[in-house]
């Protein structure tokens, strides 16, 4: 078992008024595991993804990521715990336009204190692993958004996270890149990552080998409302 939500609750207040927005999320993923959670706008699916990136902190419940459990974590643990375990890929590509694409993909290692000559490999490595090793110094600015998109993916995948994490990894992309990126995950996952991904789409949702809905806060993994 890689993580396991229990009885998860988050609430946000207006005021004083507390707003519910996850209400008893229970689910769990193994080791191997492509998931997709689906749900329209202001479901709750981007809260709970962030929760699962330990990003924020439920109300209450509890969550264990890779044998921590993490309501018991202090913030610099937690940055810890991302960087070892967790790679995040989002719609918006979030590269940084003056670096190339080795940089941009290492930028992970220079924060893990990697030695630049091993980061330098490790990244130029994982973007031959996403079909870009003819583009190891491009500039953002000199690529389309499916290449970019796929940098993403490898500055996500270079740390050898246990869980990647992708937020409608697709919404900023034409139906071609979308299906190139689409199948770069299930290539990902057919080598042995695990990979949770939401999205408003069904064609994507369908890329999964799992789907789950979430709405109002609920989420259903097929085994009744919140099981």
């Amino acid at each position: 078992m890689i993580l396991a939500m229990e009885h998860i609750y988050k609430d946000y207040y207006q005021g004083k008024t507390p707003v519910p927005v996850l209400k008893d999320v229970n689910f769990r993923m193994d080791e191997g595991d492509y998931v997709a959670i689906m749900g329209p706008s202001g479901s709750g699916k981007t809260t709970l993804m962030n929760m699962v990136g330990c990003l924020d902190r439920p109300t209450r419940g509890t969550y264990i990521l890779a044998g921590k459990n993490i309501g018991e974590q202090k913030d610099d643990e937690l940055a810890d715990i991302r960087n070892r375990y967790l790679g995040f890929v989002f719609q918006s590509f979030y590269l940084l336009p003056k670096m190339n694409a080795t940089d941009n993909v290492a930028l992970p290692l220079l924060y893990a204190g990697v030695p630049k000559k091993e980061r330098t490999e490790r990244a130029q490595e994982a973007l031959r692993m996403v079909g870009l090793g003819e583009r190891l110094k491009f500039l953002p600015n000199q690529l389309s958004g499916g290449q970019c998109q796929r940098i993403a993916i490898a500055r996500a995948m270079v740390g050898n996270p246990t869980l990647l994490l992708a937020d409608e990894p697709t919404g900023a992309l034409d139906s071609a890149s979308g299906d190139q990126v689409m199948e770069l995950f299930a290539q990902l996952n057919a080598r042995g990552t695990t990979v949770l991904m939401i999205t408003h789409e069904l064609a994507i949702a369908q890329c999964a080998k799992k789907i789950y809905h979430i709405r109002d806060g609920i989420l259903d993994t097929g085994e009744g409302a919140g099981a």
